[in-house]
């Protein structure tokens, strides 16, 4: 079973309307891609981590949720700080790092289906225009949501189940069997969304 994302609560967040909740979401990613200053951006990341913990999410589930992110936070930052000095990836890291606090605030906050209505809402007119679908676009970015943090817990029960076989850390150990276990995945994606079609 899927993992959901949604955290039950009664905090200021969770009583917002979904449609706010994400209309901020997208302005506060505006606003920060246009700060540059550290001191800012460190403000922002703070409130952002403060936003995520007035969801009442427990730390153990914010981590399970956001570690998979600290790989790719530290591979972008030693690029940038190689390319472009210390200052360019403390600023870089500052922003991903508050977008994926107010990011995890949000999914944490709003249920799936909350979600889901608002994306077809916003997707109407361009099914009007015969653009896009706007139900089954809606459902498969909903299911996604749910679909990459599994990847990512599946990937951590593989290589720990490999190396409790003694198979260490060879790749094609660990990126198998975890390819079969997301290909699994995403047909049962498909089929779900074929199904709401039907």
């Amino acid at each position: 079973m899927m993992e959901p994302l949604y955290q039950d609560g009664s905090g200021p967040l969770h009583r917002l309307p979904a449609w706010l909740k994400l209309g901020g979401l997208a302005v506060a990613g505006s606003v920060l891609f246009m700060v540059h200053r550290l001191d800012a951006l460190a403000v922002a990341f703070a409130l952002a981590a403060l936003i995520l913990a007035s969801t009442g999410a427990r730390p153990a589930v914010v981590w399970r949720h956001a570690r998979g992110m600290l790989l790719i936070l530290a591979v972008l930052a030693a690029f940038t700080w190689y390319f472009n000095g210390a200052a360019a990836a403390a600023e870089m890291v500052l922003r991903v790092a508050a977008l994926v606090a107010l990011a995890l605030a949000v999914t944490m906050s709003t249920r799936t289906a909350a979600l889901v209505e608002v994306c077809e809402r916003v997707l109407r007119p361009l099914e009007k225009l015969g653009l896009v679908d706007a139900g089954r676009a809606a459902l498969a970015l909903a299911l996604a949501l749910r679909f990459v943090p599994e990847i990512w817990r599946n990937y951590q029960e593989i290589r720990e189940a490999q190396a409790a076989r003694g198979l260490g850390s060879h790749p094609l150990a660990v990126v198998v069997p975890l390819l079969v276990r997301t290909l699994k995945r995403a047909d049962e994606v498909a089929d779900a969304i074929d199904a709401r079609d039907g």
